[in-house]
């Protein structure tokens, strides 16, 4: 796994490096700024960009920007997004590009060594990893009137779990049922917020991106 770092803290940006190397992954490139991070998406072509929300030169979502322009620019790279704090808004503007392949964790996560290491192999091998602490501000902003009310507290639970971008094994194992029993909620989620099979939309990432932009627009 071939990763670039994007961190304005140097502190930050070489704990992370260190990390990562003494987990035996690759760390090709760091970088401080926005300008410095695409250049080395170009020169390196990573599996794998770590990228703060908030750089230079403002300080506001210019990491967002830049992971944006880094998928296109690569196509397929996995994206892991930390952010000091909930900011729902770009956690639903990464994910409206497409979720496969895109992470977004608190830098408070980077602490909890197994948490981080396990959301970053998920998003490299091809998920979605969702700080839980953002699904669970999302969820208590929830529209009272949209139709994530139709849901029962087990089926919201499950909704929740899938938005994390744990699969169906996973959320089995944390909520202490059946795979069938989570077979069975999600496809009640599917039913209750109006999801029929498609060739077009996979209804898991549609389900998850009604759950995030009903907390967006509160």
């Amino acid at each position: 796994m071939r990763i670039v770092i994007a961190e304005d803290d140097p502190l930050l940006r070489e704990g992370l490096a260190l990390l990562l190397r003494a987990e035996a992954l690759d760390v090709v490139a760091t970088a401080a700024d926005p300008d410095g991070f695409l250049k080395a998406i170009d020169e390196y072509e990573p599996d794998v960009a770590i990228v703060d929300v908030r750089m230079p030169p403002t300080h506001t979502d210019e990491g967002i920007v830049a992971a944006v322009e880094a998928r296109r620019r690569l196509p397929g790279l996995a994206v892991l997004v930390l952010s000091a704090y909930v900011e729902q808004a770009f956690a639903t503007e990464l994910l409206s590009h497409g979720s496969a392949r895109l992470g977004y964790l608190l830098k408070e996560r980077v602490g909890r060594v197994q948490e981080f290491l396990a959301a970053l192999h998920r998003v490299a091998d091809g998920g979605t990893a969702i700080d839980p602490e953002v699904v669970a501000q999302l969820l208590t902003r929830s529209r009272p009137d949209n139709r994530l009310d139709r849901l029962s507290p087990r089926e919201r639970d499950v909704l929740a779990l899938m938005a994390e971008g744990l699969g169906n094994a996973a959320i089995a194992e944390r909520l202490v049922v059946t795979d069938g029993a989570v077979h069975k909620h999600i496809r009640n989620i599917f039913a209750k917020l109006d999801l029929a099979p498609t060739d077009k939309t996979d209804r898991r990432v549609a389900a998850v991106l009604q759950y995030l932009e009903s907390g967006h627009r509160r």
